[in-house]
């Protein structure tokens, strides 16, 4: 990670941590790199970016200025509007854009936001790319055998043009149409739009596939996104599905690249269910790949355990999409994720895609006549707890010795018979310390210890 981007892009507070002049900036940078990277290959043409946004009301702001500096470096622009993340990546890799923006901080309050950059594979940005773009915010780039304090402008015929590109986000919802096998005529489906990107976008695909369809949270005002709704907010949509009797609920995150679920008794379904369910959906049909689902360490130790008695192999990547997905790449994997909802199906796609993930859910549910419950219940999920500690350096906090000593007792004290994990954010400022047990009173004796001790020495920011 770099000053600015961490595991998902250049994240903070709007006009705080990030500000107006930064998305110029990054458009200045990328506008002109890839622009330059052009006419080394002899392409006179100009580079060719393509944006999206969520529902935040900064995401107009950092939106303008990005395309404000993309064009003054010479670069074409091309607006998706308010779309999801994966709809981004869908659109940079299928149309040939040099890459993609989408501007959003995912699960994240409204008033933080978030750019997040895309190559041309519709993949995460490449670590390469991000150093130059961090280099020029501080003023120091180095690129091509040249130092640059600053970046040319294009002038006359050469300052680059914006472009309405509202048809790139409605073939993106053809193409999920496209994707499903069964119709989904009879199956009562909640979605909880979080507010957010998914918003315009998932009702019209659960309807054109036949389900007797209903939305929660997609109203967004710029500043409801993720309050009290989506995939960090489970209570409005357990409540509406048992109250409604509908057969699944589904909820995203604020860009829709997260994806939970409620079965029909209201019980939530996290990332590992859902990764248990699919995986052996596809063994079943020898589908899957080196018979291997990608995890990372946030991982459930039940998920192992149910893998382990189907005969199915697993890995543990770092936290983070990114790294689930660089994995799968390498490795010829078709299945991976997170608990947190992410889950990645790289034959379809090559980031996390809520509303895909919903869709192949039903997939199962149709083709095994199955409601979801009895999909999930042989995934016993250990009790776990996550305390998120926000603090003033998570170096700091994290290498401490009378931290790491702390951490060292509670793994002496569980033994074999749980774990406790201890982390930096990728995307904020905080530690997160985890532990799984036997009993939610273990989970909490150990994490309270361990964030005792980060408070006792200071690394903790007060509540104000």
């Amino acid at each position: 990670m770099g000053k600015y981007f961490g595991t998902d892009g250049f994240r903070g507070e709007a006009n705080k941590t990030l500000t107006a002049d930064h998305a110029y900036k990054v458009g200045r940078f990328l506008g002109w790199y890839y622009g330059e990277c052009k006419k080394q290959k002899g392409d006179s043409t100009p580079a060719r970016i393509v944006i999206g946004k969520d529902t935040r009301r900064s995401s107009y702001m950092f939106e303008y200025s990005l395309v404000s500096g993309l064009t003054a470096s010479g670069a074409d622009a091309y607006l998706l509007h308010v779309t999801t993340t994966p709809s981004v990546s869908y659109v940079a890799r299928i149309d040939a854009f040099d890459c993609g923006i989408m501007i959003s901080a995912s699960h994240n309050p409204y008033y933080d936001n978030g750019i997040k950059l895309i190559n041309q594979n519709g993949e995460k940005m490449d670590e390469e790319t991000i150093s130059l773009v961090e280099d020029y915010l501080e003023g120091n780039l180095e690129v091509f055998g040249k130092s640059y304090k600053e970046l040319p402008f294009a002038t006359g015929e050469h300052i680059g043009c914006t472009v309405d590109y509202v048809s790139g986000r409605n073939r993106y919802i053809g193409y999920l149409i496209s994707l499903g096998l069964y119709s989904f005529k009879g199956i009562r489906v909640g979605l909880d739009c979080a507010n957010g990107a998914s918003w315009n976008l998932a009702k019209a695909v659960f309807d054109a596939l036949g389900a007797t369809t209903y939305v929660l949270n997609a109203s967004p005002n710029g500043l409801n996104i993720n309050e009290n709704a989506g995939s960090t907010h489970m209570q409005g949509l357990q409540k509406f599905v048992v109250e409604n009797h509908l057969d699944i609920g589904f909820a995203y995150d604020g860009d829709a690249d997260r994806c939970l679920c409620v079965d029909e008794n209201g019980n939530i379904l996290t990332g590992d269910h859902i990764l248990y369910i699919y995986s052996k959906y596809m063994k079943d049909r020898d589908k899957l790949r080196n018979n291997t689902v990608v995890t990372t360490v946030m991982s459930n130790f039940g998920l192992y355990k149910a893998l382990d008695e189907q005969g199915i192999g697993y890995v543990k990547t770092a936290v983070g999409d990114k790294y689930v997905y660089e994995y799968m790449s390498k490795n010829d994997c078709r299945l991976g994720g997170e608990d947190s909802g992410h889950i990645i199906f790289s034959k379809y796609a090559t980031t996390g895609d809520g509303i895909l993930t919903s869709l192949k859910i039903m997939e199962v549910m149709i083709a095994r006549k199955c409601r979801i419950s009895e999909l999930a219940a042989d995934l016993k999920i250990y009790p776990q707890v996550l305390v998120n500690v926000r603090v003033h350096d998570k170096s700091k906090a994290q290498n401490d010795p009378d931290v790491q000593n702390a951490v060292k007792a509670a793994e002496i004290a569980l033994g074999e018979t749980g774990r406790i994990l201890v982390r930096e954010s990728g995307t904020e400022p905080l530690i997160r310390v985890m532990v799984e047990a036997p009993t939610e009173e273990a989970c909490h004796e150990h994490v309270n210890a361990v964030v005792k001790v980060i408070h006792a020495k200071g690394h903790a920011i007060k509540n104000k």
